[in-house]
Formats: C-alpha cells, sequence, structure tokens
C-alpha cells in the first residue's frame, strides 16, 4: 500500500480488513455491487457586505456513504460516525433496500494509483492563515467601490475547501484523491437618479490562494463586477422577436451546459426522457458544432483526478461535427446501457448517491474571427454574459436572462439593452449554428450545477457562436419594428 492510501486509512482510523468486512456486509442481502465512499472536508467562508465582515465560518465534515446495485436497483445509506458498528448499520441498510436475487462476496482490497494529478496545489488555502484570505475580500471591496462613484453597494464572498476522499469497490478496487477548491465572488449595485443595476463576477478553481494575481485579482473581478451594473445604467430596453444572436466566448456557455449538456446525461437517456434519446449516430447538430466534456483540464473547478466513484476522469466527445457520438456515463448507467464508463459519476458529498455529471463543458473552435462573425450580423443581439435560466431537459427548451447584452447594427457592437432572455431549445439551435469563432474561453471558476438537490463545481466554455434564429424576449416591441 502506498503512503498516501495509508494516511488516507489512518485518517479513518480504520484498516483494509474493516473496508472489506464493510464491504462483506453491504452484499449480505444479495446486492451485485457495493462501494463505500468516505470523504473528509475541510471548508471556510467569509461573506464580507457594506464593507463589514459579516460571517466567517470554518468547519470540518466527515462521513460515509454505502450503496449496493442490484440491477437498476440502488440502496444507498451514509453515517456521519465512522465507528465501525455504525457503518456496519448503514451498510445492512443499504442492502436491504437494494435486496437482489445473487449473493455475491467481496474480493480483497488493491489499490488504483493515479497516474495524474490535475490539480498540483503546494499549499491548500484552507491551511492558509484567515487573514490573508479576509485581504482579498476587503482589497475587492475598495476596487469595486474606486471604480465608479455610481457604485453604492458591494458584496464580496469567499469560500475554499479541500476534501479528501477514499472509495473502496467490491470489485477490489481502492482508491483515494485530495480535491482542493476556491472561489472569489463579487456582487455590485450601481445607483444613477432612481435607476439600480447589478453586475457580478468571480473566479477560482482547484488552486490555491497563489491564484488570485495578476488577471485574477480581487481588483480585477472587483472592477469586472462594477464594469457590468455600470455599463446597465445606459442600457435602453430590449428588443424582442426573433433575431440572429452572437454568443460571446466564455460563460456565457452555461446555455450550452444547461441547455444541451443536461440532455446529454445518461440517466436521462436510459430512461427515454431527453431530447437525446436514442439519437446516437445520427445528426442533432450543425457541422460546425463540436462538444465535449473534460474533466482533466488542468486547475480547472470542474476537473477530478477521479470521479465519485473512483473511476479516471477523461475527455469524451458528445458531439462530432453535429454528430452525437456518445453520453456522460456513471457506473449504474453504463452497466446498463452496456458501455464504457466515462468519469462523470458524481454526487455533492457522502449524503448523496452518484449519478452523471458534468466536468468541463465546452464547444470546440472554429476558424472564424470573432469579429468577422459580428461584423456578419445586419441585425441583432450580442450576449455576453447570462443570469439565470430555466431548461426542461425532455425537449432542452430554455430561458435565459442575459445579464450583459449589446444590439448589433450593420455589422457594429452598439447600445447596451437590458431585460433581454434568450428563448427556444437547445437541439434547435445547435442545428442554427452558423458561424463559430476561433476564441474558445473557459469560465473563471464560478460554475456550480444543480441536479436533484445536488450541487456539484462545473466549467462550461464556448467561442464566439452565431445562431441564424432565435426568439429573444424583451420589453420593446415597438421599437424592434424599426430595429428590424
Amino acid at each position: 500500500m502506498s503512503d498516501p492510501d495509508r494516511f488516507f486509512l489512518e485518517r479513518y482510523a480504520l484498516t483494509l480488513s474493516d473496508l472489506e468486512r464493510f464491504l462483506a456486509e453491504a452484499l449480505s442481502e444479495g446486492g451485485e455491487y457495493a462501494d463505500l465512499y468516505f470523504e473528509h472536508t475541510t471548508a471556510s467562508s467569509i461573506l464580507l457586505d457594506e464593507s463589514l465582515v459579516k460571517t466567517a465560518t470554518e468547519g470540518i465534515s466527515m462521513g460515509c456513504g454505502i450503496r449496493v446495485l442490484a440491477g437498476e436497483q440502488t440502496g444507498y445509506a451514509y453515517t456521519d460516525d465512522l465507528a465501525p458498528e455504525k457503518i456496519l448499520k448503514a451498510a445492512r441498510i443499504a442492502a436491504r433496500i437494494a435486496s437482489g436475487p445473487a449473493r455475491v462476496s467481496t474480493v480483497g482490497l488493491s489499490t488504483i494509483e493515479t497516474t495524474h494529478n490535475f490539480y498540483p496545489v503546494a499549499l491548500p488555502s484552507t491551511d492558509r492563515e484567515l487573514a490573508e484570505k479576509l485581504e482579498l475580500v476587503f482589497r475587492a471591496d475598495r476596487a469595486a467601490r474606486a471604480y465608479d462613484p455610481r457604485i453604492r453597494q458591494v458584496r464580496a464572498t469567499y469560500g475554499d475547501q479541500v476534501r479528501h476522499i477514499l472509495i473502496a469497490g467490491s470489485d477490489g478496487r481502492l482508491v483515494t484523491d485530495f480535491q482542493p477548491l476556491v472561489r472569489l465572488g463579487v456582487f455590485t449595485i450601481a445607483q444613477d437618479t432612481g435607476n439600480l443595476q447589478a453586475g457580478s463576477a468571480g473566479g477560482g478553481g482547484r488552486v490555491g490562494l497563489e491564484f488570485f494575481q495578476g488577471e485574477n485579482s480581487p481588483e480585477d473581478h472587483a472592477r469586472e463586477a462594477a464594469r457590468q451594473a455600470i455599463v446597465q445604467l445606459d442600457a435602453r430596453d430590449a428588443p424582442a422577436g426573433e433575431m440572429e444572436v452572437v454568443l460571446g466566448p466564455g460563460w456565457p456557455g452555461i446555455l450550452l451546459h444547461e441547455a444541451i449538456g443536461h440532455g446529454l446525461e445518461a440517466d436521462f437517456n436510459r430512461k427515454g426522457v431527453s431530447a437525446f434519446s436514442g439519437r446516437l449516430g445520427q445528426r442533432v447538430a450543425s457541422e460546425l458544432c463540436t462538444v465535449v466534456d473534460d474533466g482533466t483540464i488542468r486547475d480547472r473547478r470542474g476537473s477530478l483526478n477521479v470521479d465519485d466513484e473512483g473511476e479516471p476522469t477523461q475527455r469524451t466527445i458528445l458531439i462530432e461535427k453535429g454528430i452525437l457520438r456518445g453520453y456522460l456515463q456513471d457506473k449504474l448507467s453504463a452497466g446498463i446501457m452496456n458501455t464504457s464508463r466515462t468519469g462523470n459519476g458524481r454526487r455533492e458529498s457522502y449524503e448523496h448517491i452518484p449519478m452523471p455529471r458534468m466536468t468541463n463543458t465546452c464547444m470546440l473552435p472554429g476558424n472564424e474571427d470573432p469579429q468577422d462573425i459580428l461584423r456578419s450580423v445586419k441585425h441583432g443581439l450580442y450576449a455576453v454574459n447570462f443570469g439565470g435560466g430555466q431548461v426542461d431537459i425532455t425537449n432542452g427548451k430554455f430561458v435565459f436572462s442575459a445579464s450583459e447584452a449589446y444590439l448589433i447594427e450593420d455589422g457594429k457592437v452598439t447600445a447596451p439593452v437590458k431585460g433581454a432572455t434568450l428563448i427556444g431549445d437547445g437541439p434547435t439551435v445547435l442545428t442554427r449554428v452558423t458561424a463559430v469563432g476561433n476564441d474558445l474561453k473557459l469560465d473563471r471558476g464560478i460554475g456550480t450545477c444543480g441536479k436533484d438537490g445536488q450541487s456539484v463545481p462545473v466549467g462550461v466554455g464556448i467561442p464566439t457562436l452565431k445562431v441564424r434564429r432565435l426568439t429573444v424576449g424583451g420589453t420593446a416591441s415597438r421599437a424592434l419594428q424599426s430595429f428590424m
């Protein structure tokens, strides 16, 4: 056994014999497979509001989740008490929930060594002094307020965690990982003669505090949040109707994540409820579109050495030149669909069951100059940043609000607009992509994805994209007649 694995076992005060005993108990009612997921998480958070520290917290959580699979039936139980008798009790509960006809005994555990490290952090942020973290949010607060006197409110948030995980499976696999995560966010409100507008920015990843330097400094994020709010003060009402829409690079990839990515998760497809179900090998997008999910990008928020089932993450091609090539698989779905796992089994914590989830999802770049794409639009909308949205996985229909958008008139980006929403469905939008820029950009490390009550960190990204026709919801319907 390697030193890191010995360290993890000592952290939980367990031995290999203990793990094998827990797995045997989990399989005692006839399950086909069982795994143990141990987690030890250290976390801290800071909220600075009105230039005052409103909250600062530090904490440690620890527990074990036990899963048993029997066909499509899953039994799951967890405990935050790691006394052997408590774990055995949880194992019995999971076994009874998933009781199946087979009788399987666990094999001896052997360590699976990871051959890579996508987040080689020398000093985790959780080991740094609180004063260093406080200085980050105070610097952000000062920079946002100095940007423009019309910035009236600033809220800066900081959060970090280090998660140590150990996964033992009845297939004999024993995997460990050390997963750091840090994020800084800034929210601003600008006011001018009763007009209030908001802006937000932030960044982070599986990095240490040294990340917040240069273009990722607190001042950089603060100025960006302030800039967005100030721009919106002069924004006119958005037009409404169908028009050409250009999506800016980076964070607008959240639309790809929500409207396309979720529909490519295997659980929705094996159940036949996704708009992409049963369409492998078929054209589902413009030939300009290649979409991948990549959990192996160094330092990225959505990256992992191994997923929460112990499977190494990978770069998975989902859509290749418009053709649907695959789905995001966890162990359960891959077994049912008779295909390979893709390293996308993820969970929020030991209290949650794993399921197919995205890591870093992006569209690969094309060959076109972004400025040429904008110049090709006579009348349209340029969406640079997005706020909230809603998506129906069964048909891909979405409604997204653009938090920063501009008119495009005769090939030039002109006035900022407010209140713009994009309305459509993911599969149709993909077929209407007529230009893909050469400027792929990933978000700055702020994404969190929700599914079935679980939240996990993710990354998104796209190059500049032109969509031939998309419905824009806005309040300036009369103005649209002259605009169009």
